[in-house]
């Protein structure tokens, strides 16, 4: 079976978390983007179609749970898993509420990393295809065929 890569956008201010992030994901098969910095975030997935966002929350300007707002109200099929540091698990199970597929802790595994991301890609899949279901089911009640 052919592993096809997940699209993942980091988005932390930390430069060499994200750049050792980003290594070992694409070793791994999977398609990175990067970013550092919730603004920066907002402008590639104009440009770009990402399955999954690893978001830090506490970043400089605007803050993780702003950009999942933003993420959550332009992209709603993109799943976002938050990263949260030690004392900020209530801002994290905030974010979930918010949308959040789930949130990881820092350090995180990387085991760990990716079986979210899967479960993520996962479940962005299945409202996709749902969605392409309603379509049809749509198309073929207006055509009279259904």
């Amino acid at each position: 079976m052919i592993k096809i890569p997940i699209k993942v956008l980091i988005v932390d201010d930390e430069k060499d978390f994200v750049e050792m992030f980003s290594m070992r994901l694409e070793s791994a098969g999977e398609k990175v983007c990067t970013a550092y910095s919730g603004k920066e975030a907002l402008d590639i997935l104009k440009d770009v179609s990402i399955d999954v966002v690893v978001l830090d929350i506490r970043m400089p300007g605007m803050d993780g749970i702003s950009t999942l707002k933003h993420i959550k109200s332009l992209y709603p099929l993109v799943e976002v898993i938050l990263l949260t540091g030690h004392g900020s698990t209530e801002t994290a199970v905030e974010g979930m509420k918010l949308g959040a597929f789930d949130y990881l802790m820092k350090p995180a595994d990387f085991k760990d990393i990716k079986a979210k991301l899967e479960k993520a890609r996962a479940r962005k899949d299945e409202q996709e295809e749902r969605i392409r279901q309603a379509e049809v089911r749509l198309l073929l009640r207006r055509s009279g065929d259904f």
